[in-house]
């Protein structure tokens, strides 16, 4: 295996001896030149891993070279090293894809410094994220067993994001210790929302949940003077939150929090609750016309702008406001051409629906399954979907405005691969992480049991109605063509249950620069 490989160009080469004899002694292997032609000529000739150009060479100048090497070798990074200073040098070297500008004189180890970023800097990130997770592993598992508030939930989630984003480009084993360290935590999770969640839906003690988000968060901003876009994501995970970030942060400051999704969290119950501002329960009693039960075929999200005035009216609020639902991408252009329209309102809701659409269609398309066959890749898949959608455009034009954003969501979802025998009758629902029904056979231990759900804030299709709720990476599978629908369903991303990825949801203010 030869040592790396680096071509150094510089009219003054014979002056930075020193500094060559000093990356041999660090085991690299030096080729240098005195000029712009013979770098070209080089390059051609041989592979380098790194190239190192000084800019003010006679003939072919260092920008000239640059760009002449990018031609033909648009991969291999190349630092360039001048005396000169002047912004507009540095701007052509950007625009050339430069992978470092170091200015005269320079030091050995600012050269070497330097290599190390440009050759190692995946091995070395990823040699410090597995050793950091590694001393981190023991904490988190304390953290998880020392948990006994939501507020001690919410950091532990977070951290878990935190190492699952650092730890998916290494190559270590340290991914898979993690998967079973949120299993462990998923599992003690479980135990704590069983534990809890009567008493929040009953009681004032509580964290911030779906039916509160405009009560405690909208209409107090509103109430300020504040004109809002609430965006809504849905079937939107705190990764994937992290994952489009960076592409806002050159409009936008944040203030992150998390919230939790009421049970089921579906879109039925948690993005109703909080168009609403009610329970499901509730919901169903006061406005039966808009609420869609169970068994019920029509679309279960198709009131929702009547929904939001229900509760503007309620609080007597005098809000304009508009609804969008975006599907496509026609949609969202749309809507932004039509945008001097949206800013007549003080309150403008959008509604996303690609990572939706990419969970369902991963479950039913072979290829998607492909393109999101893990995690990390389905993170991946959102990231470019918005980079290259025109929600990030609708993002772009509110940061021309006074507006601020409220990104958030209904509910997570999670990668199932348990399957767990349910038997219900007809009218019992499919989703794969509740069930809703009468006359309901299942292993009680196996799921969190709802049999007054009126006392939890759901409604009763049927006086005997039980809700039933999978945890942890389970689905629920009827007993008839089990190994079909075991096969089919196992390793794809649902929701309706209870995990952190489900209930545990991002909800991010933005403010622009």
């Amino acid at each position: 295996m030869r040592n790396e490989l680096i071509l150094w160009a510089d009219d003054e080469i014979d002056l930075l001896k020193p500094h060559i004899l000093f990356l041999k002694q660090k085991g690299y292997e030096v080729i240098t030149v005195s000029n712009g032609r013979d770098a070209l000529e080089m390059s051609e000739k041989e592979h380098f891993d790194l190239i190192i150009l000084d800019e003010n060479m006679p003939g072919l100048s260092g920008l000239e070279t640059l760009s002449r090497i990018k031609e033909t070798n648009p991969d291999v990074p190349v630092v360039m090293i001048t005396k000169n200073e002047e912004e507009n040098i540095m701007t052509q070297a950007i625009g050339n894809k430069i992978a470092d500008y170091l200015i005269k004189p320079v030091n050995p180890n600012q050269i070497l410094l330097s290599i190390k970023k440009n050759l190692y800097q995946k091995e070395i990130i990823s040699e410090k994220a597995t050793s950091g997770y590694q001393q981190e592993f023991n904490k988190i598992s304390s953290q998880i067993n020392d948990s006994f508030s939501w507020e001690d939930w919410y950091e532990v989630y977070k951290k878990l994001v935190f190492w699952e984003l650092e730890l998916e480009e290494t190559d270590s084993n340290m991914g898979d210790l993690l998967r079973m360290q949120k299993t462990e935590a998923n599992s003690a999770f479980t135990k704590f929302i069983k534990k809890n969640y009567e008493k929040w839906v009953t009681t004032d003690e509580h964290p911030l949940m779906s039916h509160e988000l405009f009560k405690n968060r909208i209409f107090p901003l509103l109430d300020q003077g504040e004109k809002i876009f609430l965006i809504l994501i849905d079937n939107f995970r705190l990764d994937q939150w992290r994952m489009i970030k960076p592409l806002l942060n050159e409009y936008y400051t944040f203030n992150e929090e998390l919230y939790f999704s009421i049970l089921p969290t579906a879109t039925q119950y948690a993005r109703n609750a909080i168009f609403s501002g009610l329970m499901p329960d509730k919901i169903s009693k006061m406005f039966p016309e808009l609420w869609v039960d169970e068994d019920e075929e029509e679309g279960k999200n198709l009131n929702e702008a009547p929904l939001i005035q229900t509760q503007i009216d309620r609080f007597r609020k005098k809000y304009s406001f508009s609804y969008n639902k975006i599907n496509e991408s026609q949609f969202g252009d749309k809507l932004i051409q039509n945008f001097a329209q949206l800013e007549r309102n003080q309150l403008n809701v959008c509604i996303l629906n690609f990572v939706d659409m990419l969970s369902h269609a991963r479950t039913e398309s072979k290829m998607i399954r492909e393109l999101a066959s893990t995690d990390a890749a389905y993170r991946s898949l959102t990231e470019s979907w918005f980079k290259h959608s025109s929600a990030l455009d609708l993002f772009k034009r509110i940061a021309e405005t006074d507006y601020k954003i409220i990104l958030t969501t209904d509910h997570g979802t999670i990668n199932v691969d348990n399957p767990i025998k349910v038997i219900g009758d007809r009218n019992t629902n499919t989703n794969l992480r509740y069930k809703v029904g009468k006359n309901m056979s299942y292993n009680s231990k196996q799921v969190y049991e709802i049999k007054n759900p009126n006392r939890f804030g759901l409604p009763s299709p049927n006086v005997s109605s039980t809700y039933i709720f999978a945890t942890n990476r389970d689905f629920l599978a009827y007993p008839n063509n089990y190994n079909y629908y075991v096969g089919y369903y196992k390793d794809t991303f649902q929701h309706g249950g209870i995990s952190m990825e489900e209930m545990m949801i991002p909800f991010i203010t933005l403010s622009k620069k």
